[in-house]
């Protein structure tokens, strides 16, 4: 917990935190406008789309300007539209709405760098040797983050109106911006200067596909980023309703288990860091195999309680499988070329995240909503082979 990395978490932490009030005001405003859940639908639509662009886009910059002042500067950027996002609120009606959209888009433009630079800064200001207890406590944070603050956005809403969660959102925007300023530079420039703006583009594609062990994580992340479809909230819905036959209320409390998994198995990485650190590949490789296995038995159980406890475990099996991956990438390619990988790996995310979500929603309406679930595991089920054919690759180097 050295200064630099305390003021990155800080930060990021603050912004994250602004993003989820933003976005429960953001649904919020719409549906009181339009009264429309198609409308509120392309709201996710809006944001993946934009983050698709920034992250294609977002190599342009990196040689331009110090990570850490285009990380300041997102953020402030972020600020200037929330502030004029509260100030529109007002004068919004149901034949204007659209100019929200069009402030999504821009918040969303800019926050597509800001994962890709916070993970690629992390091996700047972190020591090798405690980059899987980093990498655990950002984890934690970000996701106890995301697990509270839904729940404490819906408390705002009942007690304020949408523009005054604004109003807040863009207070946590600004010193989210001041603290990430006081972050020690980071030198991204390297020798030998790109010729032009496509090669800078394709650059973060290159070392990602002439890197062994990243072009199998890239392909990981597409079948994972399939495979996660399926805990997307309508999808999540319909299973309890159709096929566990219950309330909507354990729609929340399954919901509530897998991000409850996620936080166990960050404690975990931070805990065991050492052990973590010694056996790499065994627990990618495991985790594949038990994410694979319960995604299956969640497939097909219709008992609510037993539904519960698999999401709590493929939770838990996610999250030991995602940070050795981040130490990997982190320590697989040189610095000064992370963050073009972590750009090309986000584009990758959104896009089959974009398509994945749509062709999953048609297939649960189609074969059924069990049938997407097994599917998933399929999904995991490649992951697992993948791991176990280059387990070899799944090791920590250090490249500076």
């Amino acid at each position: 917990m050295n200064k630099n990395f305390s003021l990155l978490l800080t930060g990021q932490s603050l912004a994250n935190i602004g993003d989820v009030l933003y976005m429960v005001g953001i649904i919020s405003a719409i549906f009181g406008l339009t009264g429309s859940a198609t409308v509120v639908s392309f709201v996710p639509f809006t944001i993946t789309t934009s983050m698709f662009v920034s992250n294609l886009l977002t190599p342009l910059l990196i040689e331009r300007v110090n990570l850490k002042w285009l990380l300041a500067g997102s953020q402030l950027g972020k600020t200037i539209l929330i502030v004029v996002l509260g100030l529109l609120l007002t004068g919004l009606s149901g034949t204007n709405y659209y100019l929200i959209f069009l402030i999504i888009s821009g918040v969303a433009l800019l926050d597509g760098c800001a994962n890709p630079i916070m993970h690629s800064m992390i091996p700047q200001y972190v020591n090798s040797d405690k980059l899987v207890q980093a990498n655990g406590i950002a984890e934690t944070v970000l996701q106890l983050i995301q697990t509270v603050m839904w729940f404490v956005g819906s408390l705002f809403l009942v007690l304020t109106s949408p523009q005054q969660i604004v109003w807040v959102v863009s207070i946590l925007f600004v010193v989210s911006s001041v603290l990430l300023c006081f972050l020690e530079s980071v030198d991204q420039q390297e020798e030998e200067a790109q010729k032009g703006k496509l090669d800078q583009i394709k650059k973060g594609w290159n070392d990602l596909l002439s890197t062994p062990v990243l072009r199998n994580i890239a392909v990981i992340e597409i079948l994972e980023t399939i495979a996660g479809t399926v805990w997307i909230a309508a999808i999540l819905y319909v299973f309890v309703n159709e096929t566990l036959q219950v309330g909507e209320e354990w729609w929340g409390f399954i919901n509530g288990s897998f991000f409850l998994g996620l936080i166990v198995g960050s404690i975990y990485c931070i805990k065991y860091s050492t052990v973590v650190e010694k056996y790499l590949s065994k627990l990618i490789l495991i985790s594949s195999l038990f994410s694979f296995v319960v995604t299956i038995l969640f497939g097909v159980t219709s008992v609510p309680i037993i539904a519960l406890l698999l999401s709590l475990g493929i939770g838990i099996s996610e999250q030991i499988r995602a940070i050795p991956l981040q130490t990997i990438i982190q320590t697989s390619i040189s610095k000064k070329k992370l963050t073009t990988v972590y750009t090309s790996l986000g584009a990758v995310s959104t896009g089959v995240f974009g398509v994945a979500s749509l062709v999953m929603g048609i297939l649960a309406d189609l074969v059924g909503v069990r049938s997407v679930f097994l599917i998933s595991g399929v999904m995991l089920a490649i992951v697992t082979v993948i791991v176990y054919r280059n387990k070899h690759l799944f090791v920590r180097n250090i490249v500076e």
